[in-house]
C-alpha cells in the first residue's frame, strides 16, 4: 500500500517527498526494519525508537514515523505525528483491512482472571462449531497455528496482524486480554469490540515503569468500557470496582453475581473437588429463571466467576447455557493450578500467582484440600512491581507452612539482592530457605515433599523461559518437576 494512502486519516507533517513509495510491512524493531518497512519509533519504558531510526536506516528502510525530526539522510521521509504509538494503531488497521470489523471481538480486563475467562470462551466456541481466535497471555491461537508473544496484548500492529490472519482463515471470532498497559499505549484503539468483560480489580503492575498509583490504574482498565463501543458488558457485580467500572457505559450491561440479580447470571453452591488430573469447582449458574450444574477444572470461588463470565459472553455469542456448562468442563488452563504430577502421595502444582492477591488465593485455596504440608515456591519479578515483594513475603509466611524463595524473571536486577528485599520486607515467622537457582529451588521443593503434601510452583505458571539480564533463557519448571522425580525413582 502506498505510503500517502497509509496516512490520509493522520493528522502529520512530512519531511521528504518520496510518499507514493509502496510500504509492504510495519513495524517499530529496528532490526526488522528493511526496504519497504514503515518504522515507527516509540518511546519506551527503558529506550525510546528513535534512537535506533539510524539503524533501520542502514537495513534498508526509507520511511519513518517520528514524533519530531530525526537525523536522517535526505532520501528518507520522516512522518511528524503527535504520538507514534496511537498512529501506529490507525496505520496498522489501515494497512490491514480493518480486520476487527470483519469479526465479533470480546475485550476482558482485570486484575486476574483474564487468561482463564479466555480460555473458556475460546475452548466453548470452538467447540460449539462457532470459530474462535485467541490474543493474550500465553499467546496467539489461530487455528492450529500457535504464536508466542511478550505481553498480554501485543503491540497494535501484531494485534492487527493477528486478528487480519484470523479473517483470512476464516474465524469468526476473537477473544482477547487487554492489559492496563495496553489500553493507556494504544495496543487496541483501533479494535472495533463486540463484547467486553471487567473480571475484578486489585492494586497491581504500580511501580515507576508501569502505573504511579493505584487510582491511576483503575482509571486505565476502565478504558474498555468508557472508550470504546461495544453492544454490552458482562462484569463481576461482586468487586468493589464494579460500579466505577459501568458507570457511564452505554451499552447493555449484564451482571454476574452470588447473589440473585435480573438480567444476568446468578452462582451458588460451591463446592471443591479434586481427582487424579484437576482440582476444581462445582457450582449452579442461574440464568433466566433456569439452573445449570456447572464443574470447572480450577479450584477457588473466582473460577466460578470467571467460567461464568465465560458462559455469559459465549451466550451473547449465540451459544446455549447448558452447552457452554457441558464444554467448560473438559478445558484445561495451561499454568493455571495445573497438576503437574501427583507422586507418593504429594500433589505438584504450577500456577501464574505472581502477585500478593494471586498467590493468596492460590494458596487459600490449597488450605481447602487440607494439605499435611503446604509448601510454596516464589520468587519476584525484577526491575517493577516492588510492592509484590512484601505482599508475597507476608502471604508466603502466614498461608504456607514452608516457603522457597528464589527467582523469578530478575532480568536486570540481582536474584540475590531481590530475595533479600523479599526477606526483608517482612519478618517471617514460618521456616524458609532462600535458593535464588530456581531450578535447583524446584528441586529441593520435589525432594523434600512428602505424603500428603501440596506443593505450589507459583509465578511462572505457563512460562517456558526465565528473563535474565534482558534475555529469555529456557526453562521449564513442569519438565525440572518430571525430571526430578524420575531421578528420585530411578
Amino acid at each position: 500500500m502506498r505510503l500517502d494512502k497509509l496516512l490520509k486519516s493522520e493528522k502529520h507533517e512530512i519531511i521528504g517527498r518520496d510518499l507514493d513509495q509502496e510500504i509492504s510491512a510495519i513495524t517499530f524493531d529496528s532490526r526488522k526494519a528493511g526496504a519497504a518497512s514503515l518504522f515507527f519509533c516509540l518511546r519506551g519504558a527503558k529506550a525510546d525508537g528513535h534512537m535506533f531510526a539510524g539503524n533501520a536506516y542502514e537495513n534498508g528502510c526509507r520511511a519513518f514515523v517520528c514524533d519530531h525530526p530525526v537525523d536522517l539522510p535526505a532520501d528518507a521521509v520522516q512522518v511528524i505525528v503527535g504520538d507514534t504509538r496511537r498512529s501506529l494503531s490507525s496505520v496498522s488497521s489501515v494497512f490491514y483491512g480493518d480486520p476487527s470489523s470483519k469479526l465479533s471481538v470480546i475485550g476482558i480486563t482485570g486484575t486476574k482472571g483474564k487468561t482463564s475467562t479466555a480460555v473458556y470462551i475460546n475452548g466453548i466456541l470452538n467447540g460449539y462449531g462457532k470459530k474462535c481466535g485467541y490474543i493474550g497471555t500465553i499467546g496467539v491461537w489461530i487455528g492450529e497455528h500457535r504464536y508466542d508473544t511478550p505481553n498480554s496484548t501485543p503491540e497494535s500492529c501484531e494485534v492487527q496482524k493477528y486478528l487480519a490472519e484470523m479473517v483470512d482463515e476464516g474465524i469468526e471470532y476473537a477473544v482477547i486480554e487487554v492489559s492496563s498497559q495496553a489500553l493507556v499505549t494504544h495496543r487496541v484503539d483501533d479494535v472495533h469490540f463486540s463484547v467486553v468483560m471487567f473480571t475484578n480489580l486489585s492494586p497491581d503492575h504500580i511501580s515507576p515503569v508501569e502505573h504511579s498509583s493505584f487510582e491511576e490504574y483503575r482509571e486505565a482498565k476502565k478504558k474498555l468500557f468508557s472508550s470504546f463501543s461495544s453492544d454490552c458488558m458482562i462484569y463481576n457485580a461482586d468487586d468493589p470496582a464494579a460500579d466505577f467500572m459501568t458507570d457511564g457505559y452505554s451499552g447493555k450491561l449484564i451482571p454476574v453475581s452470588g447473589s440473585e440479580c435480573l438480567n444476568g447470571y446468578s452462582v451458588s453452591g460451591i463446592q471443591s473437588y479434586k481427582d487424579g488430573s484437576s482440582l476444581g469447582v462445582e457450582f449452579i449458574l442461574e440464568r433466566s429463571g433456569y439452573t445449570t450444574l456447572v464443574r470447572i477444572r480450577c479450584p477457588g470461588d473466582f473460577s466460578a466467576y470467571n467460567g461464568t463470565c465465560a458462559i455469559a459472553a459465549c451466550e451473547a455469542c449465540g451459544v446455549p447455557v447448558a452447552d457452554s456448562a457441558c464444554l467448560i468442563g473438559g478445558i484445561s488452563v495451561p499454568g493455571r493450578f495445573e497438576i503437574v504430577s501427583s507422586y507418593e502421595g504429594a500433589l505438584y502444582i504450577i500456577d501464574y500467582a505472581h502477585n500478593g492477591v494471586s498467590l493468596e488465593h492460590a494458596l487459600r485455596v490449597l488450605r481447602q484440600y487440607s494439605p499435611k504440608k503446604l509448601i510454596c515456591v516464589f520468587g519476584c519479578i525484577g526491575g517493577r512491581a516492588f510492592t509484590r515483594r512484601d505482599e508475597m513475603a507476608r502471604i508466603s509466611d502466614e498461608l504456607a507452612d514452608y516457603t522457597i524463595i528464589t527467582s523469578d524473571n530478575p532480568d536486570f536486577e540481582s536474584p540475590e539482592a531481590i530475595a533479600e528485599d523479599v526477606v526483608n520486607r517482612h519478618r517471617r515467622e514460618k521456616p524458609y530457605c532462600i535458593m535464588t537457582d530456581r531450578e535447583q529451588a524446584v528441586r529441593k521443593a520435589v525432594d523434600m515433599s512428602r505424603c500428603g503434601d501440596i506443593v505450589l510452583f507459583a509465578g511462572k505458571g505457563h512460562e517456558d523461559y526465565q528473563l535474565i539480564e534482558g534475555r529469555k533463557v529456557p526453562f521449564s519448571e513442569k519438565e525440572i518437576i518430571l525430571d526430578e522425580i524420575s531421578r528420585i525413582t530411578g
